[in-house]
C-alpha cells in the first residue's frame, strides 16, 4: 500500500537587495529616539557631537507596529550573539547624554 507523500516544500523566494553608494556609506548615530502612534512607529537616529547639547536627526525610519516588533526581536537576537562573542555591552546611566569619543590621532 502506498503511503501519502508529503508535498514538496518550496524554498521561499530570494530577495535581491540593492544598496546605492550613498546609503552604503551609512550614517553614524550615537543617540536614538522612538515615538509611536496607533498605526506606526517612528525611529529617529541622531548624532550628538562632543561638547554639544543639540543633536541632529540624520535618519527617520517609519514602520508598522508588526514590523517594528520583528525588528526589535531580530535586534535582541543579534545583541545576544554579539555579547556571546565579544562580551557584555556596557550601558550608560539612564538620562545621561552620550559622550562620543574623540578620534584618536
Amino acid at each position: 500500500m502506498n503511503e501519502p507523500q508529503p508535498a514538496p516544500q518550496t524554498p521561499p523566494p530570494t530577495l535581491e537587495i540593492e544598496v546605492d553608494e550613498a546609503v552604503a556609506r551609512g550614517q553614524y548615530a550615537n543617540l536614538a529616539g522612538i515615538s509611536h502612534g496607533e498605526t506606526e512607529f517612528l525611529l529617529d537616529f541622531l548624532f550628538l557631537a562632543p561638547g554639544q547639547r543639540k543633536a541632529k536627526v540624520h535618519t527617520r525610519v517609519i514602520s508598522s507596529p508588526a514590523h517594528t516588533k520583528r525588528f526589535a526581536a531580530a535586534l535582541a537576537e543579534n545583541i545576544r550573539r554579539y555579547e556571546e562573542r565579544f562580551g557584555p555591552i556596557r550601558m550608560m546611566q539612564p538620562n545621561q547624554p552620550p559622550q562620543p569619543q574623540e578620534p584618536q590621532a
